[in-house]
């Protein structure tokens, strides 16, 4: 037996064991030089499916270890991480995506909406009716409502002007509706009226995708059609947001993990501005921003958890209700204590940084929110 062998068996166990990629005595289930695991795929079954409960039950393990700190110890996972004791809790990013993922899943599960909590539709009663006579009876409602308006208009010959153009245009808008509903379509109210449609103002007028585009000179002409093409998209999808507002909630709160995950480099940065004299690696600042806003996904998880246990046990709502008070209470003083243990100030430039910090990042995360929610307008 060679001296390599021999040193190999005396590692392992194992006679002549080396790795089968560089020929290295092995001293482990890794070879320390090229870095190939001793067990491939190329083995029975049996022993993979192992390996992977083994595997699950430690990322189980870490994550009962992981949690806790997480809701009650404000900092010291961070603080953790920065001294090393890293392998024992999930990592930030793992932690920050699962969260995130899971709760707004549950939200979507748990949150819906009635066609009354949106209020895009701007239809008036013409379009709303559904049969020739309803049409007419809308039709002069709103034209007495002209009339006693004009009855009482001084007499200035554009106002009138105006109003004959408003009667008109009513007059027009039943015509249409009427040959619609005698048309013989069945879902009277999936005909789409333009006028209905939300307005866009463009260069001051009513925008039109002929005669009042959106035109931006640097733009090539692709690129502005694409730009009137989500437009006109956007104004169509509000009647369906309308009659389904679940649509608009599931969009939202299926793009809001992603708005986090962009945002969060930037709150990092953020931190990494305001603690510059600490010195401090940009990655330690993006650490705190991981376990920050896993923790707020968790809160809120919890909250829904809350929330759904008072619906369930009526008995219970009390104490449910006052769970998820203190945890919307616990949200800021936890960040705030955060921000305290893991860059060591005093009191005072802390809550100063604090009070700075947040109010950027909530206007930062407002408008990631409206443009979340301006997306979903257009491809929901």
């Amino acid at each position: 037996m060679t001296d390599s062998a021999t040193s190999a068996t005396e590692a392992t166990g194992t006679p002549g064991r080396v790795c089968a990629n560089c020929g290295t005595p092995l001293l482990g289930p890794h070879c320390y030089r090229c870095g190939q695991p001793v067990d491939g795929l190329v083995r029975h079954f049996g022993s993979i499916m192992g390996d992977f409960l083994d595997t699950v039950l430690n990322i189980d393990a870490r994550v009962f270890r992981t949690l806790w700190p997480l809701l009650a110890k404000p900092g010291y996972l961070s603080l953790e991480y920065f001294a090393g004791r890293r392998v024992r809790y999930v990592s930030p990013v793992r932690l920050f995506v699962f969260l995130s993922i899971v709760t707004f899943f549950v939200a979507q599960l748990l949150w819906t909406m009635s066609p009354d909590s949106v209020d895009f539709d701007s239809r008036d009663d013409i379009d709303r009716a559904t049969t020739v006579a309803e049409v007419e009876a809308a039709r002069d409602a709103a034209l007495k409502e002209l009339d006693v308006a004009l009855a009482g208009m001084p007499e200035v010959p554009s106002a009138r002007d105006g109003i004959e153009k408003g009667r008109e245009k009513i007059r027009e808008k039943a015509d249409r509706r009427i040959h619609a509903i005698e048309s013989g379509k069945a879902d009277v109210h999936a005909v789409v009226d333009e006028d209905a449609l939300p307005t866009v103002q463009v260069n001051g007028a009513p925008w039109n995708p002929v005669t009042n585009p959106v035109r931006v000179r640097w733009l090539p002409q692709f690129a502005n059609d694409w730009v009137n093409r989500q437009i006109a998209q956007g104004r169509r999808n509000v009647s369906e947001i309308q009659k389904d507002p679940d649509r608009l909630k599931d969009a939202v709160l299926g793009a809001l993990p992603s708005t986090l995950f962009i945002l969060l480099p930037i709150f990092a940065l953020m931190l990494k501005i305001a603690y510059v004299f600490k010195r401090r690696l940009y990655m330690e600042h993006l650490i705190v921003a991981l376990h920050s806003h896993a923790f707020l996904c968790l809160a809120l998880l919890l909250v829904f958890a809350f929330s759904e246990l008072g619906d369930a046990a009526p008995a219970l709502d009390g104490l449910s209700g006052w769970a998820e008070t203190l945890l919307f209470l616990w949200m800021p003083v936890y960040l705030l204590l955060m921000q305290k243990r893991v860059y060591g100030q005093g009191w005072t430039m802390t809550l100063l940084k604090y009070c700075v910090l947040g109010m950027c990042y909530l206007m930062l995360l407002s408008f990631g929110v409206a443009a979340t929610i301006l997306a979903s307008l257009v491809w929901a």
